[in-house]
């Protein structure tokens, strides 16, 4: 069944991949704005706030890496990889940079639709927060209605999957979230996510409260992750 109408970028060098791409989504009501290389690419989302982005990673000018970060900075809307690259290396990168999934070429109709269909209930699960109230821990603020995150009066600028990590551990309670436990939280719509996808993602939001002097998020090998409260030390 169809979701809601969404505006969705689709960023590829190839006209052909293009138009497939908007032939597929527009079966479900979908919008497509087109950008044909990187720097058009990141102007575009910049001026439409597209729902969405599709990317490709090999183009003219910035490459897909390099627009996922500056696309990811500019904002939190899902990015789904489509390229014709397999490799684990590729996706892993992509996944760091802050790619919400990633799609090899060639895919079909039915794939397509099913992967943008789960990122966005990622999204609306997110917006609708069935975790809770407002959470407090180790300077973390969380407010899931508002779906914001703040440490102290910095407010994080983080994407759906980063908030949901971050208000899993925050909740926690500094104790000890199991690997398999935070992927479930981070990527609710998939049945069996990857544990790969948990260190980009982790390694971005440490980043993110380090910048703005919040508490760390500690690894425990081979167990899972935890926040640490350096007030109570």
């Amino acid at each position: 069944m169809p979701g809601r109408p969404l505006r969705i970028l689709v960023v590829d060098d190839d006209p052909a991949m293009v138009g497939a791409i908007n032939a597929l989504v527009g079966t479900e009501g979908h919008q497509v704005i087109t950008a044909y290389d990187g720097l058009t690419a990141v102007r575009r989302f910049r001026e439409e706030h597209p729902d969405l982005v599709l990317l490709d990673l090999a183009m003219p000018g910035p490459d897909g890496f390099t627009v996922a970060g500056q696309i990811r900075s500019a904002g939190s809307a899902p990015i789904i990889v489509v390229s014709g690259e397999s490799s684990e290396a590729a996706k892993v990168k992509a996944l760091g940079i802050g790619a919400d999934d990633y799609l090899v070429k060639p895919f079909g109709r039915a794939e397509l639709l099913a992967r943008i269909a789960a990122v966005m209930r990622r999204v609306d699960r997110t917006e609708a927060s069935d975790l809770g109230g407002p959470v407090s821990f180790a300077g973390i603020a969380l407010d899931p209605g508002r779906h914001e995150a703040r440490v102290g009066d910095a407010l994080l600028t983080l994407t759906p999957t980063e908030y949901r990590l971050l208000e899993t551990l925050a909740r926690a309670g500094g104790a000890l979230v199991p690997h398999l436990r935070l992927a479930r939280a981070g990527w609710p719509a998939e049945h069996d996510p990857d544990l790969l996808w948990l260190k980009p993602h982790l390694a971005r939001l440490r980043a993110k409260l380090d910048e703005v002097g919040g508490p760390a998020i500690v690894a425990v090998r081979g167990v899972g992750y935890r926040v640490e409260d350096a007030s109570a030390e």
